[in-house]
């Protein structure tokens, strides 16, 4: 376990104005993909319960309130999303939004709802498929995304390194083993659901050290 300090995790959950914001899901996940030809549906949907099975949560074929609380969109043009029946009424200011990310010449983009108790529940993952994602292959895309939907991570957690690694001796693309261990620890059953204090970083810390 390449996990170092609670420094280390307290960053990964650190936002931009430096507060501390971390939530898990709340429920169990029902996933659903849009843009994608039935190969890929697959390779989606199993990095999900990969991932889904690593933390210990549950899946679901549907969520009771919204039918897919997880919702991947695979498209070619932000201005697609515009055209998907009722997406405004689930993520606010939808067409302002599309303008910033396609001014920005964003490639990916995700949204999360919350519960109540500010428990995860639902994601929606936006993923133009530029050049450089194209590039990906499917289950390395899909690996990453899964990876980055199962917490709420803090906005800069993953913008200069991935959280996938490379194995050298066959190539196999993997969770990087200290992600895997906080997301593996977050969901740790005598874990709380949403934390907004640094102090949960030495929570999770201390179940990485005891499972090392």
């Amino acid at each position: 376990m390449s996990v170092t300090t609670p420094e280390a995790i307290e960053a990964f959950f650190t936002r931009s104005d430096g507060k501390y914001a971390f939530a898990r899901w709340g429920r169990p996940i029902a996933p659903i993909v849009f843009g994608v030809d039935d190969v890929t549906l697959s390779t989606v949907k199993g990095a999900i319960e990969a991932v889904v099975t690593l933390a210990g949560h549950q899946m679901a074929e549907t969520d009771p309130e919204l039918g897919s609380n997880l919702m991947f969109f695979f498209f070619r043009d932000w201005k697609e999303l515009l055209e998907v029946p009722d997406l405004d009424r689930l993520i606010p200011n939808l067409a302002e939004l599309v303008t910033q990310l396609d001014a920005a010449g964003a490639n990916q983009y995700r949204a999360f709802r919350f519960d109540d108790g500010h428990a995860i529940q639902a994601a929606f993952v936006f993923l133009k498929m530029d050049a450089a994602l194209s590039k990906l292959p499917a289950d390395t895309l899909a690996l990453g995304q899964a990876a980055q939907v199962i917490l709420l991570w803090g906005d800069q957690a993953f913008k200069d390194t991935s959280p996938l690694a490379v194995l050298p001796e066959n190539g196999a693309t993997i969770l990087r083993p200290e992600v895997a261990g906080i997301i593996a620890a977050a969901y740790d059953r005598m874990m709380p659901a949403v934390a907004n204090d640094a102090s949960h970083a030495y929570r999770v810390f201390a179940r990485l050290q005891a499972a090392s």
